[in-house]
């Protein structure tokens, strides 16, 4: 019985053959309208994490003591690089920041004469993302007390309105684009499954005939619905391999001032879901048409 379970599957594989023309055709509209899907799935993504940028995120500035040896607070600053949720870090050593701010000054900000009696103490700039701790409702607390609690710190400031916006901002997001994609993969069902049932008239004469001398439905159906499978997961991959082609293509096409903006690709969650939901769309569309 096993063997000729995969004996099936790879008639289904080699039945590919048989209407050739037919095949190709359902496969380049099946990659086709994939692709279209994945690049509004890929134009989603890249406005939402550019938003999320700005709306998904909380800062915390530190300052230590200006008296604060280098090699204590250079070693705080290694170990903070390693805090879960972490997006980015910019720190600043006195001399720095004496620097950023003549430079901010231009004319008027000629600070030399403190080279050697700087007031400005080390500082660092931790931006977080909040969606790793966005189900605590301590998260935010808890972090402000672990960083004052470093040796040498003597102030951190952070705004808790971020973290009111930054949430909001995700739920909305999620309450948004789910519900896009929901549909845009319902579209994708039915161009790719009416694709696959007219595919599938080429094979009536055949399927009546197995009908006719007795053959069971899985006998009939589990070929076909192989090679509905085939040629889902074809597609939705080829679709995937062209989107990721064009994005490497095009990702610094709006990196230039001010948008400074790169384009991503897709995570591989929502890769998976694409090509396993053209892969399912093709399986049902053919068991439909089979019957």
């Amino acid at each position: 019985m096993i063997t000729l379970f995969f004996r099936l599957l790879g008639r289904g594989i080699r039945d590919l053959g048989l209407h050739p023309w037919a095949n190709i055709f359902t496969l380049v509209a099946v990659t086709m309208v994939s692709l279209l899907a994945g690049l509004f799935m890929l134009t989603l993504h890249n406005i939402n994490q550019e938003l999320l940028k700005t709306r998904g995120e909380v800062q915390f500035q530190v300052f230590w003591e200006p008296s604060t040896e280098r090699d204590a607070y250079i070693s705080q600053w290694e170990k903070l690089s390693e805090i879960e949720g972490l997006r980015e870090i910019h720190t600043f050593t006195p001399q720095n920041a004496l620097t950023q701010l003549s430079s901010a000054l231009d004319k008027d900000g000629d600070f030399s004469y403190l080279n050697n009696s700087n007031p400005l103490p080390p500082t660092a700039l931790l931006s977080f993302s909040v969606e790793p701790g966005a189900s605590d409702e301590n998260w935010a607390s808890d972090l402000l007390k672990r960083l004052k609690s470093l040796k040498g710190v003597e102030k951190v400031h952070y705004n808790p309105m971020q973290i009111d916006l930054a949430r909001g901002w995700i739920n909305l997001t999620k309450t948004v684009v789910w519900p896009v994609i929901a549909f845009l993969g319902l579209v994708v069902a039915l161009v790719v499954g009416n694709t696959m049932r007219l595919s599938l008239m080429t094979r009536k004469d055949e399927i009546e005939i197995l009908y006719l001398v007795g053959a069971k439905q899985w006998f009939i159906r589990l070929p076909i619905l192989t090679g509905g499978a085939v040629q889902g997961l074809l597609g939705g991959a080829l679709a995937t391999g062209i989107l990721y082609g064009l994005q490497q293509f095009l990702q610094n096409m709006l990196n230039f001032p001010p948008l400074f903006m790169k384009i991503g690709f897709l995570p591989l969650e929502q890769c998976a879901m694409l090509i396993g939901t053209v892969t399912l769309v093709g399986i049902l569309s053919s068991f439909v048409a089979v019957r």
